[in-house]
């Protein structure tokens, strides 16, 4: 984890900041990671993917090495900080790779793009395991707390042995998270005052579904090419939301990685990285 944000960058958007990787060369490819982790997520798979693309990836507001501020944190302002990162970088089109929470901010600039709102033109996204549809979303039980009333409580009386639990469960039973991980996305999500931001960014569950129709008819539409790739064992958005993006876009790229769970990338880098590269490559 230290050498990962020992290559990173500070960028600043108004008040806020975040820390970005930009490596390698080609056709770029944003990161988009998921909640409650981070940027470092996409370690993994880093070295294949920068031998063939222009890797950016970048913490959320919230979450990481980035701001966490006492302010609402919502969807939008993350496209809005994935947009400034790549128009400083002179970015003007990008493949988008999106985990979990990532997903849903990819989803926002899917909708942008459709309504000519977008600053930057996607090329193609892949998602990995994330609540596209809410329909099909099954929040763990932390979740549901966390944007309850009590969320502020129990954020605060969060411990790493409840992280490192929680986590585990949505692994995959035969590629469970290593110590190293759970401990380093454990420090990186308490520094700088992060519990307290967990409830505003839990926010994002309420807000897909008061968005569902916008951001989700981009993927029906399929004007942005779009893949899911997921891992079929997660118990939040498996086999049973895969299943709803083949009613919902039948003709879109999609593929069940049977024995993984909720964080693939993770869990068989390998695996996850060459179907990464093989669908951008027909992009």
């Amino acid at each position: 984890m230290r050498d990962w944000y020992a290559g990173t960058r500070t960028h600043t958007m108004g008040e806020l900041h975040t820390q970005v990787r930009d490596d390698g060369t080609g056709e770029p490819v944003v990161c988009l990671h998921g909640f409650p982790t981070s940027s470092w997520d996409f370690e993994p798979v880093w070295p294949a993917l920068i031998a063939r693309h222009r890797g950016i990836a970048l913490d959320f507001v919230g979450m990481g090495r980035a701001s966490k501020p006492d302010q609402p944190i919502s969807i939008s302002l993350q496209a809005d900080l994935v947009e400034s990162v790549l128009v400083e970088r002179g970015v003007e089109q990008v493949h988008v790779f999106a985990h979990d929470y990532g997903d849903t901010v990819a989803q926002e600039l899917l909708a942008r793009q459709a309504t000519g709102a977008g600053r930057i033109r996607l090329r193609s996204v892949l998602f990995l395991n994330g609540g596209l549809f809410p329909e099909t979303h099954r929040p763990r039980l932390i979740q549901r707390l966390l944007i309850s009333p009590l969320g502020r409580m129990v954020a605060q009386l969060s411990t790493e042995r409840t992280f490192r639990r929680n986590m585990t469960r949505i692994f995959g039973p035969e590629t469970p998270p290593s110590d190293a991980f759970l401990a380093d996305s454990w420090q990186l999500l308490i520094e700088a005052g992060g519990k307290a931001a967990l409830p505003r960014l839990i926010r994002y569950m309420a807000e897909r579904r008061e968005q569902r129709e916008r951001w989700v008819q981009p993927i029906i539409d399929q004007q942005v090419p779009t893949m899911f790739l997921n891992g079929s064992l997660d118990p939040v958005s498996g086999r049973h939301a895969a299943d709803r993006y083949g009613e919902l876009a039948p003709g879109a790229a999609l593929e069940h990685l049977d024995r993984l769970g909720h964080y693939p990338h993770v869990e068989d880098p390998e695996r996850v990285i060459d179907r990464v590269l093989a669908f951008f490559g027909k992009r």
